[in-house]
């Protein structure tokens, strides 16, 4: 850890000089058609600019907890044929992509705000020749989908950048039928959490695009309290919080 020591702080002050000197007000404007509205919503994400960037954490640098899932959701052997599973804030479709892999029998969605992102979890199921998940825009706060639709929802590192986590976990219990159940990955630290925002405000700023991006410059984190709050407006039937290592976890079951 000395040797990360002494690689990650001058790393992380020239992210933090990049911050500052890419940040600008996002500006204000009357209602645009909605062609225009999603134009500027593609154009003010980081997730958009630097896809490449998030991606490669996903891939080398964030923990795989595909067995963690697996196990925590399905203790006594895999989910049943049919299952319908969302995950939220898919990103590059990496465990959508995993559990279609290996339960080819159940029907997995992936929703994320980034259409590029989007568009490298559907090249990834596209290789590796998955039929039974799908990818579609959707912001996690406002699912388009009716009540009680899905038996299982994932979601991991979902609310280090979400402004509203309440209503999020409000959606998740709305979508879910009686019985279903979510888990929830999210870490535990600032600032290994911010390390994927740094490298894209960082890139933001060497490339000159200066757009006023809504993702904020750190993370956010949740406390043991606050993690364990964030569940408990929802009368859910049984919920386990725990941690382990750099992660906290969270299993729900709806009533």
């Amino acid at each position: 850890m000395k040797f990360g020591s002494l690689i990650l702080l001058p790393v992380k002050n020239r992210f933090d000089h990049a911050i500052r000197a890419s940040q600008k007000p996002i500006e204000t404007s009357a209602p645009a058609s909605r062609s225009k509205q999603k134009t500027k919503e593609y154009d003010d994400s980081l997730f958009e600019h630097a896809a490449w960037i998030y991606a490669f954490c996903r891939e080398h640098l964030f923990r795989d907890d595909t067995k963690r899932m697996i196990t925590a959701l399905w203790p006594n052997g895999g989910p049943a044929p049919g299952t319908r599973l969302v995950e939220l804030g898919c990103g590059p479709g990496f465990y959508s992509c995993e559990l279609a892999e290996r339960f080819n029998d159940i029907s997995i969605t992936g929703v994320d705000r980034s259409e590029r992102q989007l568009k490298r979890a559907r090249e990834r199921a596209r290789v590796r020749r998955l039929t039974n998940c799908c990818f579609k825009r959707v912001n996690a706060l406002r699912l388009s989908d009716e009540d009680t639709s899905f038996h299982i929802i994932i979601a991991s590192r979902l609310f280090t950048i979400l402004p509203e986590p309440n209503r999020a976990i409000d959606e998740m219990y709305r979508v879910l039928k009686p019985g279903g159940r979510c888990f929830v990955a999210e870490p535990r630290y600032a600032f290994w959490a911010s390390l994927p925002l740094f490298a894209m405000w960082l890139l933001a700023g060497v490339t000159h695009s200066r757009n006023g991006y809504r993702e904020p410059q750190h993370a956010a984190v949740f406390s043991t309290s606050a993690f364990e709050r964030l569940f408990a407006a929802q009368p859910w039937k049984q919920r386990t919080i725990w941690k382990d290592g750099r992660y906290q976890y969270a299993l729900c079951e709806k009533p």
